[in-house]
């Protein structure tokens, strides 16, 4: 026993260390994780209970009353609307126009790489850039879109300047940009689904694409459509670039946006306390998004 108890420390000691050895090799990424994410998420949830500044000297603990002042301003309550409808556009529509564009490409027999390139383009674009030419476009007088209308005798209206078709006019540009970025998505789901299935369907009378879609594409895409709307949720309310590039979230304040009034708040009238109360509520919005695309992802589809 004298000898044994040596040896059983020393295997002890290792155990130790051994069990510690993650956590020394998980410490500089935690390390980071704080200073990067963590950090700054409780500096901005610690400024919304203050009346803080930009550049000001000191500030002040008022508790709650950037949030109470946030519920009582129209502001607020019209730009949480209009960023609702704008997922509520956005979504569906970029969803609906990345799965057509996706099973166009996948049933075509040539030109497949070209016709992703050219789909693609617009997510790799720089969305700036893109807004100022969809300004030009979207022109009442010289626009390319109102020339097309006129030839058509359509008196076409002004798109960004209009209270009634701001907001719109940028959910048409959101779908733009987003059907790409969907349509990669799909085409990764439409590739992955097995051709005897088809084929069976096909032997058991499911002789049109619309029934073989119905009954083969559509139910085994489904895991991919849930990823694809969630993350086309939050990609939505996270628009800013076309708003404060074409709008600046006029007129009179038709396609003001969360960010965008986050911003202004922040860092036009340089009220960073409540800047971060705004801050905060649109973070439990991608936080409660998020949720839902962390319980939907693990819902796989067996092929076989």
């Amino acid at each position: 026993m004298a000898i044994r108890a040596p040896v059983e420390r020393r295997a002890e000691a290792r155990r130790g260390r051994l069990s510690l050895a993650p956590y020394g090799l998980m410490a500089p990424a935690l390390t980071l994780m704080l200073m990067m994410l963590l950090g700054p998420l409780a500096a901005v949830i610690a400024l919304s209970f203050t009346d803080y500044q930009l550049g000001a000297p000191n500030l002040s603990w008022i508790g709650l009353a950037n949030y109470h002042e946030m519920f009582i301003d129209k502001v607020f309550w019209t730009s949480l609307r209009n960023t609702l409808v704008y997922v509520g556009v956005v979504v569906p529509g970029a969803v609906t126009t990345g799965l057509a564009i996706a099973l166009l490409i996948q049933s075509g027999a040539s030109l497949r790489s070209l016709y992703r390139t050219i789909y693609f383009l617009p997510v790799m674009a720089t969305l700036i850039a893109m807004a100022v030419v969809w300004e030009f476009m979207l022109h009442p007088q010289f626009g390319l879109v109102n020339g097309l209308l006129r030839e058509l005798g359509v008196a076409g209206p002004s798109w960004l300047q209009d209270r009634g078709t701001a907001l719109y006019a940028l959910c048409a540009i959101g779908i733009w940009q987003a059907a790409g970025f969907n349509m990669v998505l799909f085409l990764a789901g439409l590739v992955s689904i097995p051709k005897q299935l088809y084929e069976a369907a096909e032997m058991d009378g499911a002789s049109s694409a619309w029934a073989r879609f119905r009954l083969v594409t559509w139910p085994l895409l489904r895991p991919v459509t849930t990823f694809v709307v969630v993350i086309s949720g939050i990609r939505s309310f996270q628009v800013f670039d076309t708003v404060h590039v074409l709008t600046k979230g006029g007129p009179s304040k038709s396609s003001e946006v969360l960010i965008h009034t986050m911003y202004t708040e922040g860092f036009e009238f340089f009220r960073s306390g409540y800047g971060a109360a705004l801050t905060v509520v649109f973070l439990v919005f991608i936080l409660l998004l998020t949720l839902v695309k962390s319980r939907l992802a693990d819902r796989g589809v067996q092929y076989a």
